[in-house]
């Protein structure tokens, strides 16, 4: 079933090809007859193989014979042979008058053919050696498609060839359509024949993947689909390619509903059914998935037999899929379709048969399932009860997503239900509450306002809190600072409430980065919550941020002490969100201040799988994971960081978690050099960080900064650090301090390419601050004194750059980030020092070695902008990146070498390479890895530098060298 429309690309079935290609030219090159007949349901891509293959086999010097079968019986004697050889006639060009004769003759023979007393096997045996006239030696493949259709002399002659009666060497390769092979087919008994050849093989064309799916709706729609979008195609289309493309173009021109084409396949296919059957296919279609068996048997009251029956047949047709936990629509289209196909009053009655069956069988409750059918069944009075339950029941297993689901249907079904008595203050909280939790922040602030709305005196207390829980989490910091400050000065505010919003109060500073402020809130809220039974939670709140707060400016020792205990108590009490925020704090504290990188990239990736499993993985396991990230960022480990950006975005975070991210994400893409995707990350971060504090809006102006500087537009880097400064307010020495350095890096760049004026005011502004932070870092933890220094390091090292680089500065500077282990910030500080050297035309030898190494490491980690700033200088210098052969030192044998040609690739560029050599293009490796294409040119680009080759050809050959066998 082709589209009419436009091509799309062949998808997930490129070994397939490679398997017939092999089985049809492999067997017959020996002299065999081979077969390879394609099954499988309608639309599922069978035309497209059967032509995909067919080019490739004629490129391979094969003689290729294509024809279709018609539906018309047996009207039309060897009709797909006749076809394929009209269209191979026409097809040959005038120095093939040879085969043209051969292909004539045979057409003019079988046109002659009356009856006789030899019968169907002397037409047979005509017509083999009539074909191998037209092979003329060479490889003959005959390619049928719609073999379901095969009238009875083309079933006939496929025996006789593929037997090896005639005295021809061919292969062929069939499509059939499995739906319409039922009963006593002619074809299932010739198949069955046909397996018994050990040349034959019969192939089951199974629907797309997930992953398949997606990157064939992109290539139809044109761009990566939203998270949305692509969930909507695959549901609906079960990863048939015909649907697919059909419903992708749809997205694509705008169109809304199903098309005419989709809806008239599906119908004709529910109409072929049995009459049983297809009230089984209906009442699935009505059900939710799976539809048990016996639930099914009381819906619809057939004697068991014939159910059986009717359910062998709807399967048997492509229809529905069974399997233990019960029967599936093979497409969520033919529910889309047989919904209007039945009246309302059939529709309802059906919904209603469900909904009494499964309350009559309480083992077998399901309360979302009840909720639905009663509610399409017109009865929100027992669809309300059912709801509510639902939604408690998926709390109750940290459901949060499906909970808010299940609160808004009964906030729906509450409206419907006339005079019920209904507590909707109560259904609009616990619809905010889920709405929050699952990350759906702005829908939570909705909900918050409406239920302020219906309450219509005065916030309470507890409604400040709330609000301002809620405003922190969509990242908007300041409006949530408000919010707590009024509640602590509500007249209704209780000691638990106090405690509360102080502790909370306590966390926001922390994340706005006021460490001294958090401190001392935290130390209230402690105090208040020693006079509130069960304050777990405050506890936790608080001794988190306090803990934070002491190991930054106090006591690294005590302050993960406290922390540690924060997180056992958290664990103890067992309430989810305080599991995660106690992991957030510490795996913040192990990877910024403390500088236990490695410790802390651990924490974070085992509490962000730990609150998974308590239902927060969108909320607070993205921020979890967005810390991990940076932390594999600074010890180097950027490919590795790649893969936690792609598990990350599986969430589709919102709000502040999104922030998190993409900030994250953006550090890899500057230090790759996309400038494209980190531009990108940075302007969604700025339209979520409306009233952000200084946690995010400094690495944002520092990011902001770092890629204007890449771009050459050394000036807007400059205005993006002054906004920092002048705007945010903040105790983070050590965010400030990587501001300050880039800053003083604009004004050193800027002089050095000479297309901006250096600014005196704004160079003395900066030195002014890092004087400062010195001064305030002086009295903080050693930790945090040592991250400082670095920066610090660097900053002195870039003013010397506006007046002779001082290659003793950079020389500081290496040290300083070697100790730290933090690969990036060491190479470029090498950079800087063989440019220093070089520049005073001294101590040369050791610039080629500073050079050599910082080069290995930008290539390691796939740093394109550091690296060709590296190979820039060195192509100056006349400076070799290579390291030299010891002298007397022989050249390894060929077979010796290649176990070490991929040794100098970083793990990701190997997937990227094995990619490129299955013959993926970068967007097609973007879409597999979750990478942008921009970014996978970057990786294929370094590829190439370090492999020294200039082709995806050169490069793929390497790769399978490498892995042959």
């Amino acid at each position: 079933m082709a589209s009419d429309v436009d091509t799309a690309p062949l998808v997930g079935r490129a070994e397939l090809v490679r398997t017939v290609r092999s089985a049809l030219l492999g067997d017959a090159a020996h002299g065999q007859t081979a077969a390879v007949f394609l099954t499988g349901e309608s639309g599922v891509g069978k035309t497209r193989l059967l032509g995909e293959i067919g080019d490739r086999l004629r490129d391979q010097g094969a003689v290729v014979l294509t024809g279709s079968c018609l539906d018309i019986g047996d009207a039309s004697p060897l009709h797909p042979l006749l076809q394929a050889l009209r269209r191979y006639d026409a097809d040959l060009s005038a120095s093939r008058a040879r085969s043209s004769s051969a292909v004539r003759g045979l057409l003019q023979m079988v046109a002659d053919e009356t009856a006789g007393p030899d019968g169907a096997g002397a037409l047979l045996e005509r017509v083999s050696r009539g074909l191998h006239l037209i092979a003329e030696g060479r490889p003959l493949v005959l390619i049928l498609d719609d073999l379901q259709w095969v009238d009875r002399s083309t079933r006939q002659l496929l025996l006789y060839l593929l037997a090896g009666l005639g005295d021809l060497q061919l292969s062929v390769l069939a499509a059939v359509r499995a739906e319409s092979l039922q009963g006593a087919h002619p074809l299932r008994r010739v198949l069955t024949e046909l397996r018994r050849l050990r040349t034959v093989r019969v192939l089951d064309l199974a629907p797309l993947g997930r992953t398949e799916t997606e990157e064939l709706a992109a290539a139809v729609v044109g761009r990566t689909l939203s998270g949305d979008a692509a969930d909507q195609v695959w549901q609906r289309s079960g990863g048939n390619p015909f649907v697919i493309e059909e419903l992708a173009r749809d997205l694509r021109d705008g169109r809304d509903g199903l098309s005419e084409t989709l809806r008239e396949i599906f119908l004709d296919r529910v109409d072929a059914l049995p009459q049983h059957a297809h009230a089984v296919v209906h009442a699935v279609a009505a059900g939710v998935e799976p539809v048990q068996h016996w639930l099914l048997a009381e819906v619809l009251r057939l004697p068991e037999d014939e159910l059986i029956d009717a359910a062998r047949a709807a399967v048997a047709h492509r229809l529905l899929v069974g399997a233990d936990d019960g029967y599936r629509l093979r497409h969520r289209l033919v529910a889309e379709v047989l919904a209007h196909e039945l009246l309302p009053a059939e529709r309802s009655g059906l919904h209603r048969r469900y909904a009494e069956a499964l309350t009559s069988a309480p083992a077998e409750l399901h309360q979302a399932r009840l909720a639905h059918h009663w509610r399409l069944a017109g009865d929100p009075a027992r669809a309300l009860p059912a709801a509510v339950a639902a939604a408690q029941e998926a709390e109750r297993l940290g459901g949060y997503a499906e909970a808010h689901r299940h609160w808004s249907a009964a906030l729906q079904l509450a409206a419907d239900s006339g005079p019920l008595a209904v507590d909707r203050v109560e259904l609009l909280g616990n619809a905010a509450e889920a709405a929050h939790h699952c990350g759906e922040h702005a829908r939570a602030l909705a909900l918050l306002e409406e239920l302020a709305t219906l309450q219509g005196s005065e916030p309470t207390c507890a409604l400040h809190i709330r609000r301002a829980r809620y405003l922190a989490a969509a990242g908007r910091s300041a409006l949530a600072e408000e919010e707590y400050q009024r509640a602590l000065k509500a007249a209704d505010c209780s000691p638990r409430d106090r405690a509360a919003a102080a502790a909370r109060l306590a966390e926001l500073l922390l994340h706005l980065g006021r460490y001294a402020d958090a401190g001392e809130r935290a130390r209230e809220a402690l105090a208040l919550a020693e006079n509130v039974e069960g304050s777990a939670t405050e506890v936790v709140l608080a001794s988190s941020a306090l803990g934070f707060s002491d190991a930054f400016l106090e006591d690294p020792d005590a302050g993960l002490a406290v922390m540690r205990d924060a997180l056992d108590t958290a664990e103890r009490a067992g309430q989810p969100e305080d599991v995660a925020c106690a992991y957030l704090h510490l795996a913040e504290l192990l990877t910024g201040p403390l500088n236990i990188l490695e410790e802390g990239v651990v924490v974070a990736r085992r509490g962000a799988e730990r609150v998974a499993e308590l239902g927060l993985g969108r909320t607070w396991g993205t921020r979890l994971l967005a810390i991990a990230i940076n932390g594999l960022f600074r010890v180097g480990q950027w490919a590795e960081a790649e893969k936690v950006v792609a598990a990350a975005l599986r969430h589709r975070p919102s709000g502040a978690d999104a922030v998190e991210l993409l900030l994250a994400r953006c550090r890899l893409s500057v230090g790759y050099g996309d400038i494209e995707a980190a531009g990108r990350d940075l302007d969604a971060v700025a339209t979520l960080l409306a009233g952000g504090g200084a946690r995010h809006v400094i690495p944002l102006l520092t990011l902001r900064s770092g890629l204007a500087m890449w771009e050459g537009r050394h000036d807007v880097a400059r205005m993006a650090v002054q906004r920092g400064l002048t705007e945010i307010r903040s105790d983070d020495v050590m965010i400030l301090s990587a501001l300050v350095w880039h800053g003083l890096r604009a004004e050193a760049e800027a002089h050095a390419s000479r297309t901006v004026e250096v600014d005196p005011t704004a160079v003395r502004r900066l030195r002014d601050v890092a004087d400062r932070m010195a001064r305030k870092s002086a009295g903080a933890a050693r930790p945090v004194r040592s991250v400082v220094e670095g920066f610090l390091a660097l900053c002195a090292a870039e003013v010397s750059r506006l007046d002779g680089s001082d290659p003793e500065l950079w020389a500081t500077s290496v040290a300083e980030w070697d100790r730290r282990n933090h690969p990036y910030p060491a190479a470029y500080s090498r950079l800087r020092q063989a440019e220093a050297l070089l520049a005073r035309r001294s101590r040369l030898a050791t610039a080629g070695k500073l050079l050599r190494e910082a080069y290995e490491v930008a290539q390691g980690l796939g740093a394109v902008p550091l690296t060709s700033e590296i190979r820039e200088l060195a192509g100056r210098a006349r400076v070799s990146l290579e390291e030299r052969e010891p002298a007397g030192a022989t050249r390894g044998a060929p077979t010796q070498a290649s176990d070490d040609e991929l040794a100098a690739l970083t793990a990701r560029e190997r997937e990227v390479l094995a990619l490129v050599a299955e013959g993926l293009t970068n967007k097609e490796i973007g879409q597999r890895l979750f990478i942008s294409e921009r970014t996978i040119g970057v990786h294929v680009s370094h590829i190439f530098d370090k492999l020294q080759v200039r082709t995806r050809v050169q490069a793929s050959a390497i790769q399978l060298r490498n892995h042959r066998g």
